[in-house]
């Protein structure tokens, strides 16, 4: 081989850059346009129901406070498409005439803390259970796997509804919380309760999977003990399922939480949520069509742009995809 191939070869070596599988997977990320926007879309939102009191100030508008000067005689939104001007960028409330980007700004805050919640929570519980399950198996394996069995079979929806009234009096008995405060720790309960079973099995079958690989089997050989091997050897493998499962549950719970409202097990009024707003909406759909398709279409966009989110993550994530 000539000097001139060897300076080559070695040139050519040299500009080959050793990546982790995290700079990996953020250049799929970035990669992909339609993940990207999604996040911005996602953020932008997130963002505005957690600044929503600054918003708000900042705008002269309230959540709480009715502006009758924008209805008329039959306590209607003056104006084409619900009100919408630029006092009020997504008009008012019939009826009462209050500002209805108010509303959704402090309605999505609580659905998106009710969503964060039980998503963490679910994971952190599935994860728990299934790497316990999967690794140890035996009797334990089997009492848990029939458990989730069981909680899988539940009509859940039903159970929610016919139990959330008993459950929130106890809580409200035992002093933990009042009114919407007991309402929302009821409904974190139950979905929590009822969502961990599903990931906990994913997680079971990887954990039970990765058991038998020769780096765990290596670690076992050398006398690591079983915290050491679940630690530092299954957890680490397990995270970007843990990451993708939250990003796909995130947008599954925001929705689910305003269903629940919109049946009344949820949060009520005086506070705001999407399904309270839905719920309101719905007896003026003739008179003020607005009032029904802007807040449909606030939490459309939302639940919209996390499960493209969900789904960028997961190809980023993919150890099967070709490298970015």
């Amino acid at each position: 081989m000539s000097q001139v191939d060897l300076i080559e070869d070695e040139s050519a070596t040299a500009s080959i850059v050793q990546r982790t599988p995290r700079q990996i997977a953020w250049t799929r990320f970035k990669r992909n346009k339609v993940g990207v926007l999604s996040a911005a879309v996602a953020i932008f939102f997130i963002l505005g129901a957690y600044l929503a009191p600054l918003i708000t100030r900042v705008m002269g508008l309230s959540s709480t406070k009715t502006y009758p000067k924008t209805l008329n005689d039959y306590a209607m939104p003056i104006g084409h498409a619900g009100g919408i001007s630029l006092s009020h960028p997504l008009g008012v409330e019939p009826g009462a005439g209050r500002d209805l980007l108010s509303l959704l700004l402090y309605g999505s805050r609580i659905s998106f803390t009710v969503a964060f919640i039980v998503s963490v929570a679910s994971i952190g519980l599935g994860m728990l259970i299934g790497i316990t399950t999967g690794y140890f198996r035996g009797k334990l394996d089997a009492i848990v796997g029939r458990f989730s069995d069981f909680l899988l079979s539940f009509p859940g929806t039903f159970m929610i509804i016919a139990l959330a009234l008993p459950l929130r009096e106890r809580v409200e008995a035992l002093g933990i919380a009042r009114d919407n405060g007991a309402r929302i720790i009821v409904l974190i309960f139950f979905f929590v309760f009822f969502g961990w079973p599903g990931f906990a099995r994913l997680i079971r079958s990887q954990a039970f999977s990765m058991r038998e690989r020769d780096f765990v089997m290596a670690a076992q050989a050398l006398g690591a003990s079983s915290w050491r091997i679940i630690t530092r050897e299954l957890l680490p493998n397990l995270w970007p399922t843990a990451i993708v499962f939250l990003s796909i549950s995130l947008p599954g719970y925001l929705a689910a939480e305003a269903v629940f409202s919109f049946l009344g097990v949820g949060v009520q009024a005086p506070a705001s949520t999407f399904g309270l707003v839905l719920s309101d909406a719905v007896t003026y759909w003739r008179d003020d069509p607005a009032y029904l398709i802007i807040p449909s279409m606030y939490l459309i966009i939302i639940v919209l742009s996390l499960n493209l989110l969900g789904d960028a993550i997961r190809d980023a994530l993919d150890p099967k995809a070709v490298a970015g």
